[in-house]
């Protein structure tokens, strides 16, 4: 795999090109090459352009963990998220904002996209109740009751100031009855376009330049209701959608099946946003059906858990025939813990739960997942993705 770059500056010129489209600010995006239904793209956002397809570092509370913004563009990160949710509560965006908006706040000069914090909410189905006009639940931080809605989750964004900005949605567990799935399909149209109607009261601007919202396909396993779902956020119209609802629980080859059913409705010339898939195998399944832009926290987590991703698959360091090993990691890896380090000395900083240990494997593995896409982009664009995906996975 080759190493991608960073984010790529525009000029002055593209930096003012933002384009509106069904009364959004929409950040142009174009396919360059298809192989299959696999897209190579560019999408230019005022802060950079960004190509797909393009894995996207999970900043959760505001810094991607063990990861300075230095090293994130070193890795070649292009794009990184945030956590609407967990900000809006601590430290509040209000503080976010006074101290400069997210941006400044995570020191990274390139697009940011926040989530709605919907998934976060329906995660704490404990406590939350969920009606039309949103879901009031507990803050996992101090107990208080907390209301959102999609005025609130829109409101939250604009202060943030990110980029790309989320619809707040239902997200239903994987293994949800029909009825609880159609419900939300149901609640997450409605909430999409309240959403709309809230970002465009601000002209589509949050505190720190233009914003791009996107809408969130939901349906669960269900074909039917994806196809609904797509055909009522497609009738309110967004710059680019996502699938959300998946990788929640469900079976693997039944999630593969309709992330293809959901991207071939989806429109050809919009972005596509598969939400919470990080494995190298899945990230390239994804890829050959249809998908753009995907974010997970697993390279990060599994790295502070001693795990490092490799071409020949997962290398656990915590395991006993690494102490004396002298290999690097990869030997084709261009980062830190590949060009300084033998396996035995990673063992022994894993084992002692050394920063650096969990600083030198995050890099590793945003390294490898960067290289990773750049290497499937290239091979979208010379004609050979099938073969390329066929390699790795077999691996993986």
């Amino acid at each position: 795999m080759n190493e991608a770059n960073g984010p790529q500056q525009l000029s002055p010129a593209a930096k003012a090109c933002v384009s509106r489209d069904e009364g959004l600010p929409s950040f142009p995006f174009a396919v360059e090459a298809r192989d299959g239904s696999a897209r190579a793209g560019l999408l230019a956002t005022p802060r950079g352009v960004v190509q797909t397809p393009c894995f996207m570092p999970v900043g959760t509370k505001g810094t991607v963990k063990a990861m300075s913004p230095e090293r994130l563009a070193r890795v070649g990160a292009r794009i990184i998220l945030a956590n609407t949710y967990h900000l809006a509560l601590r430290p509040g965006s209000g503080v976010v904002s006074t101290l400069g908006g997210l941006h400044r706040f995570m020191g990274w000069d390139g697009p940011i996209l926040t989530d709605s914090g919907g998934f976060q909410v329906f995660s704490l189905k404990h406590t939350a109740k969920v009606d039309d006009g949103g879901a009031a639940f507990d803050s996992v931080y101090d107990g208080s009751r907390q209301v959102f809605t999609p005025r609130r989750s829109i409101e939250e964004q604009h202060r943030l100031g990110a980029d790309i900005i989320m619809c707040f949605d239902e997200c239903p567990p994987g293994d949800s009855p029909r009825q609880l799935v159609e419900r939300a399909v149901r609640r997450t149209s409605l909430w999409a376009a309240a959403c709309k109607e809230v970002h465009l009261e601000t002209g589509g601007e949050g505190a720190d330049g233009p914003q791009m919202l996107l809408g969130i396909v939901q349906g669960g396993v269900h074909t039917d209701l994806r196809a609904r779902s797509v055909s009522e956020l497609c009738g309110i119209g967004f710059p680019g959608y996502a699938l959300g609802g998946l990788s929640v629980g469900e079976e693997r080859q039944r999630m593969l099946d309709i992330a293809a059913f959901t991207a071939e409705r989806l429109p050809k010339e919009r972005i596509r946003y598969f939400m919470g898939i990080g494995d190298p195998a899945g990230v390239l399944e994804v890829v050959e059906r249809g998908i753009d832009l995907f974010d997970c926290v697993l390279p990060t987590r599994t790295a502070r858990m001693g795990t490092a991703f490799t071409e020949e698959g997962r290398v656990n360091l915590r395991n006993a025939r690494h102490i004396r090993s002298t290999d690097p990691l990869d030997e084709d890896c261009p980062c830190t813990a590949c060009r300084t380090f033998s396996r035995g000395v990673l063992r022994h900083l894993v084992m002692q739960k050394e920063i650096l240990g969990l600083e030198l494997l995050s890099e590793h593995n945003l390294t490898f997942m960067t290289r990773l896409v750049a290497a499937a982009r290239e091979a979208i664009i010379a004609g050979r993705f099938a073969s390329f995906k066929r390699g790795l996975v077999g691996k993986w």
